[in-house]
């Protein structure tokens, strides 16, 4: 059941993304997403693939817990400013 419900929200997102995409694409009087698919429907799962391709590289000689704070100081420092 939780899977189910798990997959149907996945889907749900990725229809809603290119529903988002579709609309600020007219907004802007172009086509938009439709690459991949009739009219785009295939491109949430191509963003999908893309995202979990992706590779997450860290340095070997860094400070591993300098390196993942970094992001987080250099916001909290736009923030304050």
């Amino acid at each position: 059941m939780f899977i189910q419900i798990f997959l149907f929200v996945l889907i749900s997102v990725a229809f809603l993304t290119l529903l988002e995409r579709k609309v600020l694409s007219y907004t802007q009087i172009r086509k938009g997403p439709n690459k991949l698919g009739v009219m785009g429907v295939l491109q949430p799962f191509s963003d999908a693939v893309k995202l979990f391709s992706k590779e997450d590289s860290f340095p070997r000689l860094s400070n591993g817990g300098l390196f993942w704070a970094s992001p987080f100081f250099g916001f909290l420092l736009a923030m304050v400013v």
